[in-house]
């Protein structure tokens, strides 16, 4: 099915399922334990010995000598796969570095080896007598330093972020000079761990020249085509099933060490093999958030309308690598005649940088969203007001392309209703709680929506059972609910007479989980899927197509009512299609928008600080399921407030590693953290992503909760911090006096 005209009324629109707060139907099996995952597939993989990854100890050089002797002989040991033995490897489409190191190292914790053995505990003790000598090099570690001579270099994220080297609109430099109200301030973000509750993990199984993989992944079709490339052997001799993620933030959207050296463990070792990687190698082992440096320079009227709006960002990676996008948002969130966005590509030495929730507008709009509070100070107005007087309804680049719903203006006024924003002080400092110094902050959001070419495979049984099958994965976010409500929706049965399955390349490829364009794609892909059936269930009923309403298990045309099982009398009916996408998109310009809401307290004495509320309104199309959706922006908006006051690898410059890679050196937000959140979702519908008129939403509610959080704290205490995270040591020399 070709979606190119905006959609009409169909049987979505009916909601008697979808758009229900229903609950996940995965729930039980996680609540219970009995959601297996990668790492847990004993009943398909009995006996599986364990691997245990060997990271490199340095950063960048090369391996001279490796003495495997007395690993070889410890208890347990049944092989160990090195660069040496492991056979030709290729380097996958979607990584930046080799998946399996040496003798060249490309960073630190790159794997150079895996020890298989009959347990975990054998694996681990004989990798610790493996004996490396190494070469050291003089690597590039340093950013700033870095970023002094980078070159120009445009990308997208792959996720619907991108830029070009430069960008120029109108004369920004003499609208700029002529603004009588300026500013030009630059702003850091550190690189981030997606630091997710499952590792990596997988299962490696042969059968002759069939490999298995039960491994946690986002993307399966991606996955299975970077296997198959990495070991050199055909795409159809791969298998991924991934039915169950623990969190992946798009730290698994590409295949990483564990799952390909699962797989040469369990060729060497002749018998299944599983592989996680210890928590350490996920911070520098697997790719993380890079970090950013921003300039932000902004050019008003003295009515507060911009003039000129410039965002220049510089970001690195590994060669061949590509930039942080965090001047995408900037690039259509606000009005301005005269425009400058651009970025800088530095090489550096260390972890692949790559995508984590919402690339490059997540970091873009911890840096632009406090720009526009500064602005609105200089101007004295209210930061709310200065971003409605500069709001648009067109791409400021290209005004002859109007957004195709744009309702930021309604979230930040009902936002600033519901939490109560006339009662702030427009004077930081003024608002006092006991001991406590209370500010509230503000920061719009914003987030391209993306539509992914997604296809499922429908069956329909005697008893009216409905069955999806889709390479489609469940990262926790509720996807097999929202399947399983449009399904029901479609072929008028209840939620209980639909069965989903998920994560297996055997399945119809998938949009994938990412980008935040999973749940629209996929659930349009079902919707083809489940039209096709319902053109053969016609059929076989002798029912007009056109006429038949598929309700309450039954198919009806005129005073004809039949059971929707007994189409299938005779046998199962399946059906199969796909969902892709003509160029709506490219007449209409497809966002969503938000606007957050935070209130802190400042310790006016120790600077401590204390998130007491926040709140998000949304506008992101149709929400399919509003529980879900609420689940994913809570989550979105923890993930917010942990990058703005406590999230950051630290880099060790001597060595080029990130030295926090644990748990307990890479905070994250705990429920003390996190107090009362609030999410709305206007009531809102969009033509012209899909027929189901929805857009994602579990992206959208990072992006801008960042500088909320800083505008709070700046409203709160006066201290304005422009180095992300906020920490007590940015903060604690400007305090005002303690009284």
């Amino acid at each position: 099915m070709k979606f190119d005209t905006p959609a009409t009324t169909n049987p979505i629109d009916r909601l008697k399922v979808v758009g229900k707060p229903t609950d996940r139907i995965d729930g039980p099996l996680k609540t219970t334990g009995q959601a297996p995952y990668a790492y847990e597939r004993h009943d398909v993989a009995p006996g599986a010995a364990y691997g245990y990854v060997i990271g490199s100890a340095i950063a960048k050089g090369r391996i001279t000598a490796m003495d495997l002797s007395a690993a070889k002989a410890a208890p347990g040991v049944l092989a160990i796969v090195t660069a040496e033995n492991a056979g030709k490897l290729t380097k996958g489409n979607f990584n930046t570095a080799n998946l399996l190191g040496g003798p060249e190292i490309e960073h630190y914790h790159q794997a150079i080896a895996l020890v298989v053995a009959e347990t975990f505990e054998q694996a681990r003790a004989a990798a610790g007598l493996v004996r490396v000598t190494y070469a050291r090099d003089k690597g590039r570690f340093d950013l700033a330093e870095a970023l002094k001579t980078a070159p120009l270099k445009g990308d997208s994220s792959g996720e619907g972020s991108a830029a070009p080297p430069v960008d120029r609109v109108g004369n920004f430099d003499a609208a700029f000079a002529a603004a009588p109200v300026q500013l030009d301030a630059t702003y850091t973000t550190p690189d981030h761990s997606h630091a997710m509750m499952e590792p990596h993990a997988s299962i490696a199984a042969w059968d002759g020249d069939m490999l298995t993989l039960w491994t946690s992944n986002q993307m399966i079709n991606w996955g299975k085509g970077d296997v198959a490339r990495t070991l050199g052997i055909p795409k159809e001799k791969v298998r991924l099933v991934s039915p169950f993620i623990g969190g992946g933030f798009g730290g698994k959207l590409f295949v990483r060490a564990d799952a390909v050296l699962a797989a040469l463990g369990a060729r060497a070792a002749k018998r299944p093999v599983k592989v996680t990687l210890q928590r350490p190698l996920i911070a520098n082992n697997t790719t993380h958030r890079p970090a950013t440096i921003q300039r932000i320079r902004i050019g008003t009227g003295k009515d507060g309308k911009i003039t000129a709006i410039a965002h220049e960002s510089g970001s690195g990676d590994l060669p061949g690598g590509g930039p942080e996008t965090a001047v995408a948002q900037t690039k259509l969130l606000y009005a301005g005649e005269n425009r400058l966005t651009s970025m800088r590509l530095a090489v550096l030495d260390l972890p692949e940088g790559n995508a984590m929730r919402a690339p490059g507008e997540a970091p873009g709009l911890m840096a632009l969203e406090i720009a526009m509070d500064e602005m609105a100070e200089k101007l004295g107005m209210d930061p709310i007001a200065f971003r409605v007087l500069n709001d648009t309804q067109v791409d400021p680049e290209k005004p002859d392309r109007p957004f195709s719903q744009r309702q930021l203006v309604e979230c930040l006024k009902i936002g600033a209703d519901k939490f109560g924003w006339a009662r702030r002080s427009a004077m930081p400092g003024k608002t006092r709680d006991g001991r406590w110094l209370v500010g509230m902050g503000v920061a719009a959001a914003f987030r391209n929506n993306l539509n992914m070419r997604s296809a499922a495979r429908v069956r329909l049984d005697s008893k009216g059972r409905v069955t999806v099958e889709t390479d489609m994965t469940d990262i926790g976010t509720g996807t097999y609910t929202i399947i399983a409500q449009t399904a029901a929706e479609m072929m008028g049965v209840p939620l209980d007479q639909v069965v989903v399955r998920l994560g297996d390349s055997s399945f119809p490829v998938s949009a994938g989980s990412g980008g935040q364009w999973g749940a629209n794609s996929a659930t349009a892909g079902v919707y083809a899927a489940c039209a096709a059936l319902r053109d053969k269930v016609t059929t076989a009923l002798g029912f007009n197509s056109a006429d038949a309403v598929f309700e309450d298990g039954k198919v009806r045309a005129g005073n004809r009512s039949v059971a929707l099982g007994d189409a299938a009398k005779a046998g199962e009916i399946v059906a199969e299609d796909h969902m892709e996408y003509g160029d709506l998109a490219k007449k209409q310009q497809q966002s969503t928008f938000g606007a957050h809401f935070v209130e802190v307290g400042v310790d006016a004495a120790t600077a401590e600080v204390r998130i007491r509320r926040m709140l998000a309104v949304c506008a992101a199309g149709r929400i399919l399921n509003p529980k879900s959706a609420r689940s994913q922006v809570i989550g979105a908006m923890t993930m917010g407030a942990g990058a703005a006051l406590m999230e950051e690898l630290a880099v060790d410059k001597r060595f080029g590693f990130f030295v926090n890679h644990d748990l307990a050196g890479y905070e994250v937000p705990v429920h003390a953290d996190i107090p009362h959140q609030e999410v709305v979702f206007l009531d809102e519908t969009d033509p012209t992503s899909s027929p189901m008129k929805a857009k994602g939403v579990g992206e959208l509610g990072i992006c801008g909760v960042g500088a909320a959080v800083a505008n709070a704290i700046y409203n709160a205490c006066g201290v304005r911090v422009r180095e992300y995270p906020v920490t007590l040591d940015k903060l604690l020399p400007e305090m005002p006096a303690f009284v």
